[in-house]
């Protein structure tokens, strides 16, 4: 379901959490209040709930903040703001990601950036699909192109999960973990992941679109399908309205920092630190690449970024890509299922 004009307005005048009359919403709206009611009805396929109160109106279950251009720039530094080529925000988009893969192949100039209140066929790490309710998380993807080929630029996704771990520390403190080789992960539950797709040619150059999906809130209902342990940041925080501009603004200045000087600096400025908040260190695990499966204690990374995994034979192998379970029953592959259709997920 794509969201109208008048439903957005609709939001716009709720998203206070406040009641507000019939009368009210359709003189402001210039519709009349049996418009308003079907718009309402509507919301509910957004997963927006909304109650209503004779003598009092309308008003949202839960307050909505709308992502804002204005609000989230003011959170990003002015140097960091130099580098931005585009800026937009959709309202719903199949994926994030897949827009600037596609704009990259139309010369779309370096810094692009695409947020989204809601995907309808958003993306994580091969091909799986992300919980996106509409206006509750952060929906992010960046453009950015670079001289190197893409196997020098292979570490970025390390690099990436430390600039979302700086923005988090910035309002919520030093509680947050990495889980390699590109997930956020609090008391070892998911609250993030990362999606880097690079296309170019094998010496260079190369253009990298980088995409974050953020829990802010996740609603229950969203949620029922995902098979392995998540968190949000209402959940962690216990707050019940969090100012996701001011976070959608932090993550986008430090996350186009790490991204731009990259190139320069490469994954090696950023090993010590992602070593600090690595949380399978020393972790019983199992590895899991294609149809095999591989299980042994992590070691943590080496210096290019692999994971070290200490085999039950004694041998230490290193590994460039799988996906890593690390639950103490082992039963929940590290993966996200929704109900289908319709799709939703990361960008």
């Amino acid at each position: 379901m794509l969201i109208s004009g008048k439903q957005k307005a609709i939001l716009a005048l709720l998203a206070d959490g406040q009641f507000h009359s019939g009368t009210e919403l359709a003189e402001t709206l210039s519709i009349s209040r049996s418009a308003i009611w079907k718009q309402l009805n509507g919301l509910a396929d957004l997963g927006l709930q909304h109650s209503a109160i004779s003598g009092k109106g309308y008003r949202l279950v839960r307050p909505l903040e709308l992502l804002d251009e204005n609000n989230i720039l003011a959170a990003v530094d002015e140097k960091t703001r130099a580098l931005i080529s585009s800026f937009e925000i959709h309202d719903q988009i199949p994926s994030t990601n897949t827009y600037l893969v596609e704009r990259a192949l139309e010369n779309t100039h370096s810094g692009a950036i695409c947020f989204a209140e809601q995907q309808t066929a958003g993306k994580g790490r091969r091909g799986r699909h992300w919980v996106s309710p509409f206006g509750s998380n952060i929906y992010l993807s960046i453009l950015w192109r670079f001289q190197a080929s893409p196997m020098a630029i292979s570490g970025l996704s390390l690099a990436i999960g430390i600039a979302v771990i700086r923005a988090l520390k910035v309002h919520y403190g030093d509680t947050f973990r990495l889980k390699w080789p590109n997930d956020i992960y609090y008391q070892d539950k998911k609250l993030g992941g990362i999606l880097v797709e690079v296309s170019g040619e094998s010496d260079g150059p190369c253009a990298a679109v980088i995409g974050l999906g953020l829990n802010v809130y996740l609603p229950e209902t969203e949620a029922a399908e995902i098979t392995q342990l998540w968190t949000d940041l209402t959940q962690i925080t216990g707050q019940q309205q969090l100012n996701r501009n001011v976070l959608a603004g932090t993550l986008l200045d430090q996350l186009l920092f790490v991204i731009s000087e990259f190139e320069a600096v490469g994954i090696a400025a950023y090993l010590d630190e992602w070593r600090r908040y690595d949380c399978l260190k020393d972790k019983p695990a199992k590895l899991f690449i294609g149809q095999h499966s591989y299980e042994g204690i992590v070691q943590g990374i080496d210096d290019n970024g692999l994971l070290l995994l200490a085999r039950p034979d004694g041998s230490t192998q290193a590994y460039a890509s799988g996906e890593v379970s690390f639950n103490s029953q082992h039963t929940l592959p590290e993966q996200i299922k929704i109900p289908s259709p319709p799709e939703r997920g990361l960008g």
